[in-house]
């Protein structure tokens, strides 16, 4: 049996008290394929089939209770007041400045919150269904305040839906995660790269500056786009994040690290436009941390972008910012050394944008654990005393609760050996919290939906790759990525959504890097509750969605917990304990922040849903503002088609008569020709012609490997062990009756990215 490879320095459970038996599995069954065995013995069948990741396994997920049936219901601290609150107005992404996500109103609460419907509805872009949408909410004196992808910004009237002005604000569509409100100005940010300030009462422009330009980066770079009205500079770099005000100033990211951009932050003057300080976060010549990048010019397209808002402490005069991973996000050969500032939180000046302290959770990152997210800033009592605290981690499932004047981790982080890939020039260590601080998984698990497609090397956080295909979880979409947390001041406690997701990587794709979530693995997720005090999980509520990617969590002082889901539905929990009390079907996912706020008295509730690409590529999309009151008569809207819970093959199907029931392994299929393409490939996902295959029960599928490759393939289905074709050597192939109707993933066992699908009707 091949040696199992764990984490020098640790022990073979894994924090969540997993055995770490996959690894020896996993490579075992791919090893022996590897050799050209091609016995079918029950043991390869229980590898391909146990532990299904069907209806009944994604069941059992969802049917297990909260960890929190016996907790006991924290005692919070007060926090400071120059926090901000979100009263009867939520006046900006995240509630406060320290993004608590929490709301001091209460007329809703667990004793009246079933009497809760809809209020108003509007349709922002006329019912369009093509677009996600990722902008959550403000509401400032009774007015809504949102962006669409479109490009469009909306105050709407927050008691009746209606439209109060639209401004268009760019050409070329992005991801907008929502406005700042200050005096009489909303500031927005476009797909072109412009910041705008708009008059609140009516959205026409005051002004507006151009960001990322060439200018910027002292380089003679084309213009992205032709027009005066569009951005003329970088073009694989767009402004992202929601905008942050603060005492005359404005604080505006980016994205676009897996583009190879040198990443900054900025502060704009909010009277005028003018930029104040651009902080670069990959340090040039002479700055401190430039000596990271140890050789060559890899920092001038480090990445290390800011693409969530940051918090900001007042009394402190600092602003917090967490920063993406470098570029290459998946090939560190070119970039030896730790690669400052990707993958830190960093303190600044809020005045002068000066660097204060950072605190880098994952050194030379190869695995796109950016571990960015929207930081709470949180006073808590820690061994007796009051500490000012800003919490941070994302994908690979760590929290760690720092010092928020120094930077320095309140709960102790040790750094840890792990594996190497030498020609990746790995970090020999990772930080890693000492006691407590593991909010998720960090390793497969073939009893759950964290079981790995077959044939991949699998392993668990920090696994190193190079050209064999290595499945990694929690990976870039997994831990809890990008979903805002809520600190509940009445608790102590912080509550964030999860996705359980893995990534697969090899760096032998065409010269380039293949990033991908492997093609027929499965999604799920669900909610953790975490004390920061004490650094451990209080609850944990297991779901069959994927939870971490816009679908924010709001807490509010009547004991309630909002959520949105992929399949349209708006959960209101018990704060307590993660029990839903109240659902409403909205017609589109929802990734954005549900929000809540007062007119005349009233308390409204009030979520843009709109979908969201990642981690479901069919999430069902749309326009829909939604707002909820006690005794509210608007009805739901229709259910959505629901998002495929495996990622799914969603090219077009082709009719099995047409291709005689047959596939060609290793080959691409030419939609042009509808014939496969004439050169073998090894590294494809659709490298199965065709990649998705129609048939009625009772057919015969025929697979193969023509006679002019140069290598073998096979196909085995999987987690449905229905067919395997065992090695299929130049001109073999095999054939196999499909009696049972079902939809069969499938992928080659020697080039496991390699998939297809077979649809039996």
């Amino acid at each position: 049996m091949p040696s199992t490879s764990l984490i020098p320095g640790r022990s073979a459970i894994d924090p969540s008290g997993m055995p770490w038996r996959w690894a020896a599995r996993s490579r075992c069954s791919s090893d022996k394929l590897s050799t050209g065995d091609t016995s079918m013995d029950m043991k390869r069948r229980d590898f391909l089939g146990s532990a299904g990741i069907g209806a009944a396994g994604m069941m059992a997920l969802a049917a297990t209770k909260a960890e929190a049936a016996a907790a006991q219901v924290g005692k919070g601290q007060p926090q400071p007041s120059t926090l901000g609150i979100a009263g009867k107005d939520y006046p900006k992404v995240g509630g406060n400045l320290a993004n608590h996500n929490h709301s001091v109103l209460s007329r809703i609460n667990r004793d009246n919150v079933g009497r809760l419907g809809g209020a108003w509805h509007v349709s922002l872009e006329g019912g369009d269904t093509t677009k996600n949408q990722q902008s959550s909410v403000v509401a400032v004196d009774g007015v809504l305040y949102v962006q669409t992808t479109q490009q469009n910004v909306f105050a709407v009237d927050g008691k009746t839906g209606a439209v109060l002005w639209k401004t268009k604000v760019g050409k070329r569509t992005t991801n907008m995660r929502g406005v700042a409100v200050a005096g009489d100005k909303v500031f927005t940010t476009s797909g072109d790269n412009f910041v705008y300030a708009l008059d609140r009462k009516t959205g026409k422009t005051l002004w507006k500056t151009p960001l990322l330009t060439p200018e910027e980066e002292g380089a003679n770079l084309v213009a992205a786009r032709p027009g005066d009205d569009l951005f003329k500079g970088l073009p694989n770099a767009t402004l992202a994040g929601a905008i942050v005000h603060w005492d005359g100033l404005i604080y505006v990211g980016m994205e676009g690290s897996t583009n190879g951009v040198r990443g900054r932050a900025y502060a704009l003057d909010a009277a005028t436009g003018k930029v104040v300080w651009t902080f670069w976060t990959v340090p040039g010549p002479g700055e401190f941390g430039h000596e990271s990048w140890e050789e060559g010019d890899a920092w001038k397209t480090g990445g290390a972008v800011p693409w969530i808002h940051p918090s900001i402490d007042p009394e402190l005069g600092l602003v917090y910012w967490t920063l993406g991973n470098p570029y290459s996000r998946t090939d560190g050969s070119a970039r030896p050394g730790d690669n400052l500032f990707a993958n830190c939180i960093i303190a600044l000046d809020a005045k002068t944008g000066k660097r204060r302290w950072h605190f880098q959770s994952v050194h030379h990152d190869i695995w796109d654990y950016d571990n960015v997210m929207a930081p709470p800033l949180v006073d808590i009592e820690v061994g007796g005393k009051l500490r000012k605290a800003v919490i941070y981690g994302s994908k690979v499932g760590h929290y760690f609760v720092l010092d928020r004047v120094t930077g320095e981790p309140i709960h102790a982080v040790e750094e840890r050996p792990v594996p190497q890939e030498p020609r990746q020039k790995t970090a020999p260590t990772q930080p890693f919290p000492k006691d407590g601080g593991v909010l998720v998984h960090q390793a497969p698990d073939y009893a759950t939906s964290t079981r790995p497609v077959p044939f991949y090397q699998a392993g668990g956080i920090f696994t190193p790759f190079w050209d064999r295909p290595t499945s990694i979880f929690p990976g870039a979409a997994g831990g809890m990525d990008w979903a805002y947390p809520s600190f509940n001041p009445d608790t102590g406690w912080i509550t964030v959504g999860y996705a359980m997701i893995s990534s697969s990587y090899t760096n032998v794709r065409g010269g380039g890097v293949n990033t991908s979530r492997p093609y027929g693995e499965a999604f799920s997720g669900g909610i953790v509750t975490f004390d920061p005090r004490t650094n451990q999980v209080v609850w944990r509520k297991e779901s069959e969605w994927a939870l971490a990617h816009g679908n924010n969590i709001v807490t509010t002082a009547g004991g309630l917990m909002m959520q949105g889901h992929p399949d349209g539905l708006l959960h209101i929990m018990d704060a307590r304990d993660g029990r839903t009390l109240w659902t409403f079907q909205t017609g589109a996912g929802v990734h954005t922040s549900p929000i809540t706020y007062e007119v005349d008295g009233e308390q409204y509730v009030a979520v843009l849903a709109g979908g969201q690409y990642y981690p479901y590529a069919d999430s069902p999309k749309g326009d829909h503002l939604w707002a909820f009151k006690l005794g509210g008569s608007v009805p739901p809207a229709k259910a959505p088609k629901l998002p495929s819970k495996r990622r799914d093959i969603l090219v077009a199907s082709v009719d099995g008569t047409t291709v005689q029931n047959r596939i060609i392994l290793g080959r691409q299929w030419d939609a042009k020709t509808n014939a496969p393409a004439g050169k073998e490939n090894f590294t494809a996902e659709n490298a199965m012609a065709p990649q998705v295959l129609r048939v009625p029960a009772g057919t015969t599928v025929t697979f193969l490997n023509p006679a002019d490759s140069t290598s073998a393939h096979g196909a085995v289905a999987f987690f449905d062990p229905v067919f395997d074709t065992g090695i299929l050597m130049p001109g073999q192939s095999s054939s196999h009756r499909l009696d049972s109707s079902g939809e069969y993933f499938f992928n080659d066992p020697l080039y496991p990215q390699n998939t297809g699908k077979i649809i039996v009707t």
